[in-house]
């Protein structure tokens, strides 16, 4: 089981959860929930990526808790949910854990705002064709994610575009090396493949300390049975709910051309934010505009106390 090592304080350091509980998932694997927040509050729900847990989510957690009742949860091997066992790691895995987890922590009838980054945002289109999502999700956010050719977009690698560039990306993607303890060098690698270059240096800690605790196994797992095979283009169409995007201009991981893709597909696109300079990692580099968007979210479509606005593509500063 991985153990996060967040930041002990200060923005980055997990806040202390009115709840924690273990769910479990149709296949048997337990899954670590925390619930922040007041009872009674609008819910939001927030999924992460690949090798990161609950812990990535502390600074949008911060911002919204006070009005809103969060949900997040740690994803199969993540975090303090156990490893999977070898057939753990596919798309129908990650739907199954978002079920149970809405089962477990929403009443009969209470819709939330679901929110997903990177692999978080697969979780939610993966659920898509699902009928407790439409049940269950008031709206949706879609945070620097893709929804297929994530080898041949990303630009981790400063190759040309084509089968070299996605071969060598697919190998570095896969590897099941340990990453070792976080080093000066390693913070500076993990930057530039994950986070735009004004980053502050707390904020590279903070993703360093939960990138590096996620087990070796399980960051191989998911990458070659889900990101390097990845294709739910026909699951788009199929987020029948209001649903926005945010996307960061320097995002090497899922360029902003995977974003403007989902943006095409979606039925009912509630906008897409580009967030100027930053990169793959936008809940930590800049909580404020990820948290704005899901404010939006739910006070347009499940609290029903905001103005209708245009749909519209938004390019905000960082």
């Amino acid at each position: 089981m991985s153990r996060p090592t967040p930041a002990s304080d200060g923005p980055y350091a997990p806040p202390v959860p009115a709840r924690e509980l273990t769910v479990t998932s149709a296949d048997g694997s337990r899954l670590h929930v925390e619930v922040h927040g007041p009872d009674g509050a609008p819910a939001v729900v927030l999924v992460h990526g690949w090798t990161c847990s609950t812990a990535f989510w502390a600074p949008v957690v911060r911002d919204l808790a006070e009005q809103h009742r969060v949900i997040v949860y740690d994803q199969r091997g993540h975090g303090r949910s156990p490893v999977p066992g070898p057939g753990g790691y596919s798309v129908t895995a990650l739907a199954d854990d978002l079920e149970a987890v809405l089962a477990a922590t929403l009443a009969a009838g209470e819709r939330a705002v679901l929110a997903g980054h990177s692999m978080g945002g697969m979780t939610l289109m993966a659920a898509a064709d699902r009928p407790f999502l439409a049940e269950r999700a008031a709206a949706v956010l879609l945070c620097n994610t893709g929804s297929s050719r994530l080898l041949a977009e990303a630009v981790v690698i400063p190759l040309r575009a084509g089968r070299v560039r996605a071969a060598v990306q697919r190998a570095l993607l896969a590897s099941s090396l340990p990453l070792g303890p976080a080093t000066a060098i390693s913070r500076r690698i993990l930057k530039y493949g994950t986070m735009g270059p004004r980053a502050g240096r707390e904020q590279v800690r903070a993703c360093a300390r939960i990138v590096h605790a996620c087990p070796r196994k399980v960051r191989a797992g998911w990458a070659v049975n889900v990101l390097a095979v990845l294709d739910v283009d026909v699951q788009i169409a199929r987020l029948t709910m209001p649903t926005a995007v945010v996307t960061g201009s320097a995002d090497r991981l899922t360029p902003s051309v995977l974003s403007h893709r989902i943006v095409a597909a979606l039925p009912d696109c509630a906008g897409l934010t580009s967030l100027p300079g930053l990169g793959h990692m936008t809940p930590i580099e800049a909580p404020d505009k990820v948290g704005g968007v899901i404010r939006e979210l739910v006070r347009g479509h499940l609290t029903g106390t905001a103005p209708a606005e245009d749909k519209m593509i938004k390019e905000e500063s960082a």
